[in-house]
């Protein structure tokens, strides 16, 4: 494997010291991007607490510092990690969350991390109770997982990513694989056959029962628009689950289609002048539609991830892969401060209309943006 990355990364023009002076850098460019990026945003909050409540966005960035943590050893990395949930993990190992949405179950993968780094019971009596409430999660009749109990019957691309990947990785951990593999490859099949748009694409969410209020199509349940980081949700999650998943599952054959179905969509709409992915993928001509960050590292990441595992094979995704990393890179800049900044990152988003994707704020540092930097940094430069 460590020579067919090794191979891969040259073919994308990756080596080589990354050629990170593309970043457009106030100052000199770091060696490294992700021990960068994890450096500055400590230095922004020493106390892991300022970074926020439980929640996913939080666990998505401490993912991706667990993630440069195994390839640099730095102790500090760790720690901090440990600092950020044992705000939230009492000395019985109860986390005080009603886990009443998937946003809230993604930062249980940093519980089963820490219960394997320290073998403290906390951490699994805390995965354990993420991993007891989604037995009883309500889902759709065809067994999608709600996107939230207060939105009865909507299953949401985002969502796959939040409660997937932790319930594959519980199972493994703890003797559960037969039902986790069978319940997360459903609710990835469930997901993308409600989703699945025929130009390659997703749409952000369906509704089951056609009330939402965000107006679902009366034929087919889904909401009218492709949001990018809806969708790069779910090429993320298809690749954890498939680097997890046994190599003779019966549906794995489907998720590989489903990765390819998403190739063709993202090389079909990448921006050729930036390498970056439109905020409405489709609809880059659109006035006030911007290239947004953290979709541009997730789909670069599966793009990336898809070619070295063979799910797909061609010079025009190879070409998108090293033009999708090279934009996100332009997005990333040293300050005059020594910090590194991460910029164009989408705020947290809803289900809407046009006017509302295209109006989202455009931030700097986003935590989004910086955990799927760093998942997208891991593979691709590392």
């Amino acid at each position: 494997m460590i020579r067919r990355r090794t191979v891969l990364a040259s073919t994308l023009g990756l080596t080589g010291g990354l050629a990170l002076g593309t970043a457009g850098a106030a100052a000199a460019a770091p060696a490294d991007w992700s021990r960068a990026v994890v450096d500055s945003t400590i230095a922004r909050n020493p106390d892991p607490k300022s970074l926020g409540g439980w929640g996913y966005t939080r666990g998505l960035f401490l993912y991706g510092t667990y993630r440069v943590y195994q390839r640099v050893k730095e102790p500090a990395y760790l720690a901090y990690i440990k600092r950020w949930v044992d705000y939230y993990v009492d000395a019985d190992g109860h986390i005080n969350h009603s886990f009443d949405n998937l946003d809230a179950m993604q930062s249980g993968n940093l519980l089963l991390i820490l219960h394997r780094e320290t073998g403290d019971p906390r951490y699994r009596a805390a995965a354990d109770q993420i991993r007891t409430r989604i037995t009883t999660y309500p889902r759709t009749a065809d067994g999608g997982m709600w996107h939230a109990t207060s939105k009865t019957n909507e299953l949401w691309a985002d969502g796959v990513f939040m409660a997937q990947p932790f319930l594959l990785r519980h199972g493994i951990a703890y003797g559960g694989e037969a039902y986790a593999y069978d319940e997360v490859t459903r609710n990835l099949a469930v997901y993308f056959r409600h989703l699945k748009a025929s130009n390659g694409l997703l749409y952000h969410a369906y509704d089951a029962d056609g009330d939402a209020p965000w107006s679902p199509d009366p034929a087919t349940g889904t909401s009218a628009f492709h949001w990018a980081r809806a969708i790069g949700w779910t090429a993320m999650t298809h690749i954890e689950v498939l680097d997890l998943l046994p190599v003779d599952h019966p549906r794995r054959a489907g998720l590989i289609a489903n990765v390819k179905h998403l190739a063709k969509g993202f090389v079909r709409y990448q921006d050729r002048s930036t390498g970056r992915w439109f905020q409405v993928v489709d609809k880059g001509g659109e006035a006030g539609n911007w290239t947004e960050t953290s979709a541009s590292s997730m789909y670069t990441l599966m793009l990336h991830a898809a070619l070295e595992r063979g799910y797909i094979a061609g010079g025009d995704y190879v070409a998108a892969a090293r033009r999708g990393y090279q934009g996100v890179l332009k997005k990333v800049s040293v300050n005059a401060d020594g910090l590194t900044d991460i910029a164009d990152i989408s705020e947290g988003t809803n289900v809407g209309d046009l006017a509302y994707y295209l109006g989202r704020k455009r931030n700097t540092n986003d935590l989004h943006g910086l955990g799927a930097f760093l998942l997208m940094n891991e593979r691709l430069a590392h």
